[in-house]
């Protein structure tokens, strides 16, 4: 648990992303010794001057423990790249630094969340734009896709909206800290989507919703899922970097056609004419994403016990390391009330076992 505030301290690093983070975890044997580490030892890890004066002024000014308090007190979880609840898809993108080293969650993850497509478009969504999304994404969240976007206006709010009615999940990944709720119309859906998924960033608390911080988040958004469908977007939409950044990631991306003489549609007609999958129902997208594994996985899950969110998500706090109680609930983001009666449910189950004085481990 001490670690983590070394993990929370390096993301307010301005100078220190992916990259350098990984070259300190390889040159020091943690994060506590590179966060004390002499300037000396800070230069011979690969720090330039800009990023070292950077690290030492936030030494001088930022207590940690106390940004770790803030954080529990405001619900917020803090995600790393050693959780096991961090998200696979997107630790998968650690080899190309596209993988924040640090998540802030508000909601919960659960294992099926691995199974997820992204929405994005246009925030000046058409009639038409918003009929198309409404539809597709009601029969994709029903399939057991996550829904995945960015709590905007237009085709955001739609995406996000259509996956609660549908009685899906969907992730919103937001360009500010999680205190904030961007666009600020979006508080109640914003509360609902943290009852049936999460709200994500990678930026601290007190991060506004600056222009120059959406390109980052759009990325993350992209990562988090297998599939990227753009369903109405102009030619100078964000949505279409969204899209570039899953084609960059290996992701498929998708487009929903639209009329040729509509200038809100020149971004997805343009996708299509470059290669993105042309998507008319949601079949469409089930294929190339290979439904039977989706229908496959939900299946094995079926056979298991059932489990509540809370379960799933501490079972997923958990490995054959042992874990002291206090860390789960850190890890997880959740009263401690709640992860005991998780344990205890669990170790009903058979699912877990304790190995110590409020100590457990994953069967």
């Amino acid at each position: 648990m001490t670690e983590r505030r070394y993990w929370l301290g390096f993301s307010l690093v301005k100078g220190i992303g992916p990259a350098r983070l990984a070259r300190l975890l390889g040159h020091f044997e943690s994060l506590s010794e590179a966060w004390a580490a002499p300037s000396s030892a800070l230069q011979a890890a690969g720090l330039d001057a800009r990023a070292l004066a950077s690290l030492e002024e936030t030494r001088r000014r930022v207590d940690l423990a106390a940004e770790l308090a803030r954080l529990d007190k405001l619900g917020i979880a803090l995600l790393t790249w050693e959780d096991p609840e961090y998200p696979a898809l997107l630790n998968m993108l650690r080899a190309i630094d596209h993988a924040p080293p640090v998540l802030f969650m508000r909601g919960t993850l659960l294992s099926r969340d691995e199974w997820a497509l992204a929405v994005v478009g246009t925030r000046s969504v058409s009639a038409y734009g918003r009929q198309v999304t409404h539809s597709l994404v009601t029969e994709l969240a029903a399939s057991g896709l996550t829904i995945v976007s960015g709590l905007a206006h237009g085709v955001d709010a739609e995406a996000h909206r259509a996956a609660l009615d549908a009685g899906g999940r969907t992730i919103a990944v937001l360009p500010c800290g999680l205190e904030l709720i961007y666009p600020p119309e979006h508080r109640r859906l914003a509360a609902e989507i943290m009852q049936r998924g999460a709200l994500l960033s990678i930026f601290p608390l007190g991060t506004p919703p600056e222009a120059h911080k959406f390109p980052a988040r759009n990325r993350v958004l992209s990562g988090l899922a297998r599939g990227v469908l753009v369903t109405e977007a102009g030619d100078k939409s964000g949505a279409l970097l969204t899209a570039g950044y899953a084609a960059e990631q290996g992701r498929e991306v998708f487009a929903v056609p639209g009329n040729i003489t509509t200038r809100s549609s020149a971004g997805v007609n343009r996708l299509i004419q470059d290669g993105a999958h042309p998507v008319l129902e949601a079949r469409d997208v089930l294929e190339v994403l290979n439904l039977e594994q989706v229908v496959q996985f939900n299946s094995a899950r079926e056979v298991l016990p059932e489990l509540s969110d809370d379960e799933d998500t501490v079972l997923r706090a958990l490995s054959a390391e042992p874990r002291h109680i206090d860390e789960i609930a850190q890890a997880c983001g959740l009263p401690v009330h709640r992860i005991t009666g998780s344990l205890t449910l669990l170790q009903l189950k058979g699912m877990v076992r304790e190995v110590g004085a409020m100590i457990y481990v994953r069967n």
